[in-house]
């Protein structure tokens, strides 16, 4: 028999849905750093974010039934958390203008080695050029290079067509650039 942490997430979750409550735990501990990541880089405020990355759990886990296993779960989990990070986002207007970098770094980085210095520096830099672009171009480069998802997981992840993603995608790249040119950071 393979251990929990063998199994591919559909597995887990087919686990789950019968009745065994403990493999949950295993679909947080994959997806717990990773959602945070992606909800501090919406929202730019950690404490917000690991609420709203506690809905999520709860959320997807309430609803663990309503599960297509013919579709990847993760794009299915992060749906939820954009949705509940959107949700925040309408109840606090201001919370995208509130961005302490450290905070941020800290919530998005679980260590920092020595030979990671230099790309910490340089995602900062890219992370203050990001947080500069519109959330729509914004989220789809996070998904596809912080969360190295495809057009097709992005799409799901937004219910949006894989064309627009392509669109986004682009439009937000051409964006990043030019703002990373006006503040001297070379990409």
């Amino acid at each position: 028999m393979r251990k929990i942490t063998e199994l591919s997430d559909e597995e887990i979750i087919a686990l789950v849905r019968g009745d065994d409550v403990d493999a949950y735990g295993e679909i947080m501990a994959r997806y717990e750093s990773k959602l945070t990541r992606y909800v501090v880089y919406l929202i730019h405020d950690a404490m917000v974010a690991n609420d709203v990355v506690q809905e999520t759990f709860i959320k997807t886990y309430k609803n663990v039934q309503g599960f297509n296993p013919k579709y990847k779960f993760s794009s299915w989990i992060y749906r939820i958390a954009h949705n509940e990070a959107m949700n925040a986002i309408k109840m606090d207007k201001h919370i995208t203008h509130d961005l302490d970098v450290e905070e941020v770094r800290e919530a998005a980085y679980e260590t920092t080695t020595i030979r990671d210095i230099d790309r910490s520096i340089l995602k900062n830099d890219m992370q203050a050029c990001l947080d500069s672009i519109d959330l729509k171009y914004r989220e789809v480069l996070m998904l596809q290079y912080y969360e190295h998802m495809k057009y097709d997981e992005i799409a799901d992840v937004l219910h949006v067509p894989p064309a627009t993603v392509g669109v986004w995608a682009a439009r937000g790249k051409s964006k990043l650039r030019v703002l990373c040119e006006k503040k001297g950071v070379h990409l």
